[in-house]
């Protein structure tokens, strides 16, 4: 049955009429697939409120603004000729497919993909991360959404645009602190899932060119990674803390290495003991999707406390949160130390120790589970800024 495609009107605010295509019977709608009736164009009539009888005219009235006959007459009937341009092509493309070439088809198609939001398309691949990732997943989507209102059509896309919010990230003001600008490698991070969303769009079809290829990625610096001495690890070993799973977690990651994220997974299934080789923990990294099976010592098993069921967590009730992150800042305090110190630097702690104390390097890498030794070898830099600082610290009168 062929499809009748009629041109109507429907009152909306602002004394509008918003014209849209009547299908009858429904259509699939482009977007969801969905049987529908309706397809607005966002075009617009003026229907004025009244008509006002002055010096023998009728003036129509919009908005408490007189607005003369003709001109509101020649916007209905251009609006009106682009609605019946539109119903046409509309018609042609459902009841005679056969007029159209292959190139056509395509170009419409892509016409149609154009009017897709991007916004909306980032937000659905951020939902899809589950993992670590996630986090940063969302904070790109808040920038990218804040940077455009939460409206940018995929025909809008361009290098000009891509470039334009690159330089927003390095420039913007931090979500969480407004008083201090993004991070430098936070801004790498965000602007990094912007062109791997726009790679995942040309991949699926509703990107014609590759923009990811044509727009350079924000500059890496390396940043400053705080860690602490053997001698305030100890301190923080007698320093009291309020929350005891807080500071075997802490502790035990300064032992193994282990991130945040790893530490909360960790179930007791994981860790096991060889006999003559001591404990194991065998798990895939969270971050890197690595799998693992790490040697760890007698200490850090004993932080791990009374052994459990195979499927247990064995550091429960573990999570990310402004509570923990100051049950972590007053327990840094009472061991006297003030440094500022974050969960994550007792990763950095461990690399640092390791190395410093003669682990090679290439050893420390399989044990923090990096991919690529230049990840590493940050730490290996930061011994050496350690030895120069020490060497500076004798001096003698010549």
């Amino acid at each position: 049955m062929a499809t009748k495609i009629t041109l109507r009107t429907k009152s909306i605010s602002g004394n509008r009429e918003s014209l849209y295509l009547d299908f009858y019977p429904a259509i699939p709608n482009p977007k969801t697939g969905e049987p529908t009736r309706r397809e607005f164009l966002g075009l617009y009539l003026h229907s004025p409120i009244k008509q006002l009888k002055r010096k023998d005219k009728l003036i129509p009235v919009y908005d408490n603004n007189p607005i003369m006959n003709n001109e509101f007459l020649q916007h209905n009937e251009e609006t009106i000729i682009k609605g019946e341009q539109i119903r046409r092509e509309r018609e042609n493309q459902l009841g005679k497919p056969e007029i159209y070439s292959g190139y056509e088809k395509e170009q419409l198609r892509l016409k149609e993909m154009g009017e897709r939001n991007f916004v909306d398309y980032f937000k659905q691949l951020k939902d899809k991360r589950k993992k670590t990732s996630h986090d940063n997943w969302v904070s790109a989507y808040y920038y990218l959404e804040s940077y455009t209102n939460g409206k940018l059509r995929f025909a809008d896309l361009s290098e000009k645009f891509c470039n334009d919010f690159k330089e927003h990230l390095i420039k913007a003001p931090n979500r969480r602190s407004p008083t201090k600008t993004l991070s430098h490698n936070s801004a790498v991070a965000y602007f990094n899932m912007f062109k791997a969303t726009l790679s995942q769009a040309f991949k699926d079809g509703d990107l014609p060119i590759d923009l990811s290829r044509k727009i350079s990625p924000i500059k890496s610096v390396e940043t400053h990674r705080s860690f602490l001495t053997l001698e305030e690890l100890n301190d923080l070993v007698k320093a009291p803390c309020k929350d005891s799973l807080l500071k075997r977690a802490a502790l035990f990651s300064a032992l193994t290495g282990l991130r945040h994220c790893d530490i909360i997974n960790l179930v007791w299934g994981e860790v096991e003991y060889i006999k003559g080789n001591g404990y194991f923990i065998q798990f895939k990294q969270q971050k890197t999707g690595g799998a693992e099976m790490m040697p760890i010592s007698d200490q850090a098993y004993k932080l791990l406390g009374e052994r459990k069921e195979p499927g247990d967590k064995i550091f429960a009730g573990l999570t990310y949160s402004a509570y923990y992150n100051k049950q972590l800042y007053q327990w840094i305090g009472a061991a006297g130390i003030t440094k500022d110190i974050t969960f994550h630097c007792f990763r950095h702690t461990f690399a640092t120790l390791q190395l410093s104390s003669g682990t090679d390097i290439y050893t420390v890498s399989k044990m923090l589970g990096h991919r690529d030794m230049r990840q590493t070898q940050i730490y290996a830099k930061i011994i050496n800024m350690t030895k120069r600082e020490a060497a500076n610290r004798i001096k003698i009168k010549l």
